[in-house]
């Protein structure tokens, strides 16, 4: 169906997000941010709370100057200080926008403002007449909104549109709502307060009952015009609605919402990795739509329905919200059809018979080990055509290291059955000298794409898991080594990627059929 209204994006990555515990961003990554977010297409950025740090307010007044493509917002509670000080942040903004909030709910005004209700209604119409005198985009929070008795939620909002604020927020700042709940607030304030037709509802909501898209949604669908929201939900306590989930449910349930967003959806992976590293807070695997396992699917039975029609487990498309393809993760859980369509992918023509050989010898590995790659599919499929031993086999290694010294490393292999030894003094410590001395040994020259470390089981006899990706000439390939040793780990685990990059760029095909 034809969106029959848009709906704002405000995010408030760069204000309630920094407030995650361990996120604050520096001036630079604030910047790289913002930019990141005007090309994403959210309408309104949130840049910070200006008077809270001489920081905030630098950061804010810079990505003012600095962004056009979106309005730049700046939180001020409703006192002078605080609006003037947000002015001069904004002041040489393209779009300035001033939020102004001040609580409401019964239990803020008893005990945190200490305050009645025609206090804070005085109070409210002061900080919007105030910040109106500065520019003409204002928005106001009743904060604890959710919380509010419905009566006086509809006069403080019918009062700050009279005086002048554009846009009016209904936070539940403490993630207390439920769907049905915020939807009856909105439709209240549509259906009692006079004058809501000259300000935009918007909903701001935490995530404290895992709910905060969910009432965000039904906030959109009693007729909000504006949701505010975080990349990858981040912010106080368990965070915010998450920008990413609700503009993808906006968008795969047009047919129901019936609106829209300026949102361009094939960045939102991107933007989360940026916001993901920067602030340190990485993404769940699980994590919808931009989780590493969002588009993965390892049953059996979803693979065989993905291989014949993508839309019978999959809503979205992977492109849509920028990633490549859709990862079919081969595993203990996986079926025939799956473990075949990546053979051929790998270019192997399996018979019916060399196929349950496979899939017998896939089914013991992959309860060893979580993940197959296309490595392990390639080494199982070549077994069906030559029982070829490994062409390098590790025997030994001796290493002499020390501080600021290149080490020297003497490795033993077997290739094909017959010793080989070398020696180097060469790498900056003895894993990369194994490493070099291994090139050398065996003339595979690599570019080490992933290594990686990890104890088996615990105590301080603990096996080492070393896992590498090695590319050669395109190709890429992975080993794994295991050991009390983690040099000698590292050193399996580099002489099994290169055994199968040995293998030749290009699979053999089945004998009867290449």
């Amino acid at each position: 169906m034809t969106p029959s209204r848009s709906v704002r994006i405000f995010d408030t990555t760069l204000r309630d997000g920094e407030q995650s515990p361990g996120a604050s961003m520096n001036l630079t990554e604030k910047m790289e941010i913002a930019q990141a977010l005007v090309a994403l297409g959210v309408d309104v950025i949130e840049a910070g709370f200006p008077i809270a740090s001489p920081g905030d307010f630098e950061s804010v007044r810079d990505i003012a100057a600095a962004v056009s493509g979106a309005t730049v917002c700046g939180l001020a509670r409703c006192s002078d200080a605080d609006i003037d000080r947000a002015w001069e942040a904004l002041r040489h903004a393209r779009q300035p926008r001033i939020h102004v909030f001040l609580a409401t709910s019964s239990i803020h005004r008893e005990f945190k403002l200490r305050m009645n209700e025609e206090e804070v209604l005085a109070r409210a119409v002061a900080g919007v007449t105030r910040a109106r005198n500065h520019c003409d985009d204002i928005e106001f929070s009743p904060e604890d909104a959710a919380r509010t008795e419905i009566d006086f939620l509809c006069r403080v909002v019918e009062a700050v549109i009279a005086a002048g604020a554009t846009t009016v927020n209904i936070p539940d700042t403490v993630g207390y709502a439920t769907p049905s709940q915020m939807h009856h607030v909105i439709k209240s304030l549509r259906d009692r307060v006079p004058n809501i037709d000259r300000a935009v509802i918007s909903v701001h909501c935490h995530d404290d009952l895992g709910l905060a898209v969910a009432n965000s949604l039904a906030a959109v669908e009693a007729g909000a015009g504006q949701v505010e929201c975080t990349i990858n939900g981040i912010g106080e306590r368990a965070g915010n609605c998450s920008l990413e989930e609700v503009v993808m449910a906006l968008k795969t349930r047009g047919d129901y919402y019936g609106v829209d967003t300026r949102i361009v959806t094939q960045k939102l992976v991107p933007t989360s990795r940026l916001v993901a590293n920067v602030t340190g807070i990485q993404v769940p695997r699980n994590k919808a739509i931009v989780g590493r396992n969002a588009f993965a699917h390892e049953a059996g039975i979803h693979q065989d329905g993905m291989l014949k029609e993508r839309r019978t487990y999959e809503i979205m498309r992977p492109e849509d919200v920028g990633l490549e393809r859709t990862d079919l993760v081969l595993g203990k859980h996986s079926g025939r059809a799956a473990l075949a369509d990546r053979a051929k992918a790998l270019g192997y023509q399996l018979t019916v018979e060399q196929l349950q050989t496979v899939f017998e010898r896939f089914k013991l590995l992959a309860d060893r080990k979580k993940e197959i790659y296309d490595g392990d599919i390639a080494a199982l499929c070549e077994q069906q055509f030559a029982a070829l031993p490994e062409q390098f086999t590790f025997e030994g290694y001796t290493v002499t290291s020390a501080s600021g010294a290149a080490p020297t490393v003497t490795l033993r292999v077997l290739q094909n059955g017959v010793p080989q030894t070398v020696t180097i003094t060469a790498g900056d410590g003895p894993i990369d000298g194994i490493f070099l001395a291994i090139e050398k040994l065996t003339g595979v020259t690599t570019v080490c794409r992933d290594f990686r470390v990890q104890a088996v089981t615990v105590g301080k006899d603990a096996q080492a898991e070393v896992t590498v990706e090695l590319e050669h000439a395109g190709q890429q390939q992975r080993g794994r080594g295991v050991s009390t040793d983690s040099l000698e780990a590292a050193a399996k685990a580099f002489l099994a990627a290169v055994n199968r990059l040995a293998l030749g760029g290009t699979p053999r095909l089945h004998p009867q059929t290449g």
